[in-house]
């Protein structure tokens, strides 16, 4: 029965599609027309947003200025253009998209300032605990949109509402055979292999497409690598001209690293490199790292930005596949029908040497969503629909006894290392000998009124979201266009204890609940080429642990305020797509309120205002994109915390010339009360840029930047990240139409430079994100 829930899902994907494709006999005469076009030359490279549509999020093959919403569409062209590998490359082209580095392995887009969710195909993907998580692949996408403020009613309730990634998946043809292959070879061993062929089996009736990607990197930084294979499979099927059905497969597996970067993030480490040397050393003597351990500073060393918390004995690895299905009927000249169905299955193992431990034993995902959209005429059309989402999670978790502040990095490995003492283990449980994670309830085996375990994440919950949406479309004149749309999901939620301590029995809760949603905006045409649009929205979501499960509070109950995060947008902007112009630009100005998941499960209320804007400009020999953004992101009235106060506390004052420690001790948990500070780890402003010129029809050369304003890392404002910028350039020359070879050379001039390691400023005044020095990329690409 392991499978039921995969089997139930490809029972739904077969029943309606196969009854249509059966019905339909009648074999359907293609019918071709010509245009003929006079006038200007269409001189576009497929490197602007402008002509991209999307589909999704808020109806299907929408122009972008039609959507009165921040939107960067980024198509496949872009894709390679700007050498985009991960979620964190799309800053290159979408402004507010700046991110935490994510232990190095970041599974979720940040946007405005906060975590957003990933989609793929319209369906919310399984990523990770607060965007630690599975490393992604793009192997299988075509098309990256990612759009500000939370997701429409459409897509439904979920857990983050900074902005979201929609992924589209590559499409089978069934008219044309077509393959490209294309092998990399970076600095430090970093070695990649691409090919994806698609072909028609039934010419204009049924076609599939494969794409496979390997990965071999190894790393800049100590006892970091990456190895994944990603296999992609696609079908489309054509059952009459009326209908479209696409059905495709991924299974995707890697070993990754779980990168902390560099502990102890004095202003000297940032400015100058300066590392404070020491071993923390706790109350009774023992240098193992540990929670109040105290740092007598014993030098201080220009540290190499290579030697990070990683350790050569850590395991970390996940297997995942995901089918997706898409069924669109025309069933009259005004309703159609969209049918869309998501299996996933997760598996992950983590065991590190600092006591960490986050091992997955399964988790499942369902969905399917139906669509339908009548329209009343040629001004009013409706869109219902209706989504059932089922999730079901065991997985076990140990963070409570890492310590990362104590750990002398210059010394040997042992100084990383946290073997658990008999008393740690006694509130922990045995998984398997010699793994130890915290039970997913709270017991008082000595009965005297507190609990006598650490928690964190262990679960084995199980969740139903059942959701009815509706969404109205009205064109009141040439001009002006409403959009009203609302939803509701009900919530069924179970969660119980999957390893109670011996002799205990396993706590269990449920829960039930009603989440809403609304929206509401407007587009309007100032003229052919100006179009002007305000939205605004109110979202309930939800707080959730790893692979989105549910876990057991302190007191055994699935806390309430799991589903009380609130969030609000109100954003106006203008667009300007004129027709017979190369040129796209768009701004739009924002007020977001919404919740972030704090690492002990609470939410804490964030607000963000600001200002962003995109430019393209695409004809060829030339294509240039700028942006800019500028967010003031704020506590609102709200509490938050750190592992630390501040990093002085990890130090005594035996080296006043060094650090003023406090002698506080660290890490020491540390709440800040209500307040409308900065949020730490975001910069206020960012500026970037790219451009791409054709010196001859075979030979090109492009370059791509980033600046970044100055920005505080911790709470109290103690250490900032400075200003700083990142130049990358490339080149391509093509020896036959069929073959390029690429240069991409990044970080041309080896700045040094930082990032937050974990969204949301927890970790800000423990640890920082050394990026990667100046490194190099050849790329061979061959169309077949």
């Amino acid at each position: 029965m392991k499978h039921a829930y995969l089997a139930l899902s490809l029972a739904t994907i077969l029943n309606t599609p196969l009854v249509a494709f059966a019905a339909e006999k009648t074999q359907v005469k293609d019918s071709i027309e010509h245009i003929e076009v006079a006038g200007q030359v269409i001189k576009s490279q497929g490197l602007s947003v402008k002509n991209e549509t999307i589909d999704g999020p808020f109806g299907d093959n929408l122009a972008l200025q039609d959507i009165a919403r921040s939107v960067t569409p980024i198509s496949s062209e872009l894709i390679e253009q700007l050498n985009i590998t991960t979620l964190q490359d799309v800053l290159a082209v979408s402004p507010n998209t700046y991110s935490a580095s994510g232990f190095g392995a970041p599974s979720l887009p940040t946007i405005r300032g906060q975590l957003g969710e990933l989609f793929q195909d319209g369906t919310r993907r399984q990523a990770g605990n607060n965007g630690f998580g599975v490393p992604l692949s793009f192997n299988s996408v075509e098309q990256i949109d990612v759009v500000k403020g939370a997701p429409p009613v459409l897509f439904g309730s979920s857990q983050r509402n900074g902005g979201f990634v929609n992924l589209q998946s590559k499409v089978a043809s069934t008219d044309e055979s077509k393959g490209k292959a294309s092998l990399s070879a970076g600095r430090w061993d970093q070695y990649s292999a691409q090919i994806d062929y698609t072909a028609p089996i039934i010419k204009d009736k049924v076609g599939f497409r494969v794409s496979y990607e390997h990965l071999d990197h190894g790393s800049y930084y100590d006892y970091s690598g990456t190895k994944s294979d990603s296999l992609f499979a696609a079908l489309r099927i054509l059952p009459d001209d009326k209908s479209t059905w696409d059905i495709n497969f991924e299974l995707y597996q890697v070993e990754f690293t779980d990168n902390a970067g560099i502990n102890r993030p004095t202003q000297a480490l940032i400015d100058d490199g300066l590392y404070i040397t020491g071993q923390g050393v706790q109350a009774n003597g023992s240098t193992v790292p540990a929670a109040g351990s105290i740092v007598s500073p014993t030098g201080q060393v220009n540290i190499d930005r290579s030697t990070v918390l990683t350790d050569p004995d850590n395991q970390n690895e996940a297997t995942t596949y995901l089918i997706h299905s898409i069924y669109k009927r025309e069933l009259s000249a005004n309703a159609s029908l969209k049918n869309i169905t998501y299996f996933q299955h997760l598996q992950r193992e983590e065991i590190a040497q600092n006591s960490f431990v986050e091992i997955i034993d399964g988790a499942d995902t369902a969905q399917n969503r139906t669509e339908l959209t009548y329209s009343w005429n040629d001004e009013q059309q409706t869109i219902f629909a209706f989504d059932v989402r089922y999730n079901k999670v065991l997985g076990y978790s140990q963070f409570t006894t890492e310590a990362d502040l104590p750990i002398d990095l210059t010394g040997p490995l042992s100084n990383r290392r946290i073997p658990l003492t008999d008393a740690q283990k006694a509130r922990l449980v045995e998984l398997r000998p010699g793994v130890f994670v915290s039970p997913g309830a709270q017991y008082d085996i000595d009965n005297d009124g507190s609990g006598d375990f650490n928690l964190s994440d262990t679960t084995d919950s199980r969740s139903w979201q059942t959701g009815f949406a509706i969404q109205q479309d009205s064109d009141w004149t040439d001009k002006l266009h409403t959009s009203v749309g609302y939803r509701v999901d009900y919530y069924d939620v179970e969660a119980r204890d999957p390893i109670a301590p011996q002799g205990q029995t396993a706590a269990s809760d449920s829960i039930n609940d009603t989440l809403q949603s609304g929206q509401v905006s407007f587009n309007y045409k100032l003229n052919a080429d100006f179009t002007g649009y305000g939205a605004a929205s109110y979202n309930e979501a939800t707080s959730n642990s790893m692979a989105g499960g549910n876990v057991l509070g302190g007191d055994n109950v699935i806390s309430e305020q799991n589903f009380a995060t609130e969030n609000t947008l109100v954003e106006f902007g203008l667009k300007y797509a004129p027709i017979d112009s190369d040129w796209y630009a768009d701004g739009a100005v924002f007020s977001q309120r919404r919740s972030l998941r704090n690492r002990d499960g609470s939410n804490t209320g964030i607000r963000t205002t600001g200002f962003e804007s995109q430019v393209f400009y695409d004809a060829y020999p030339y294509w240039l994109s700028a942006g800019y953004s500028y967010i003031d992101a704020r506590y609102d009235n709200s509490a938050s915390s750190q592992d630390s106060a501040q990093v002085a506390d990890a130090f005594d004052n035996s080296r006043p010339d060094i650090i003023a420690g406090t002698g506080v001790g660290a890490p020491s948990f540390t709440p800040f009360a209500p307040s409308n500070s900065q949020v730490q780890g975001i910069p206020e402003q960012s500026f970037s840029f790219n451009g791409n010129y054709s010196i001859t029809s075979k030979w090109q050369t492009g370059f791509s930047g980033l600046y970044t304003k100055s920005y505080p890392l911790d709470f109290l404002q103690t250490v900032k990240i400075r200003d700083q910028y990142t130049l990358n350039v490339n080149t391509s020359y093509a020896f036959t139409p069929s073959t390029k070879l690429r240069l991409d050379v990044n970080n041309i001039t080896n700045q040094k430079n930082w990032r937050p390691v974990f969204e949301g400023g927890y970790f800000g005044a423990t640890l920082a994100f050394p990026e990667l020095p100046i490194n190099a990329k050849l790329t061979l690409t061959h169309k077949f």
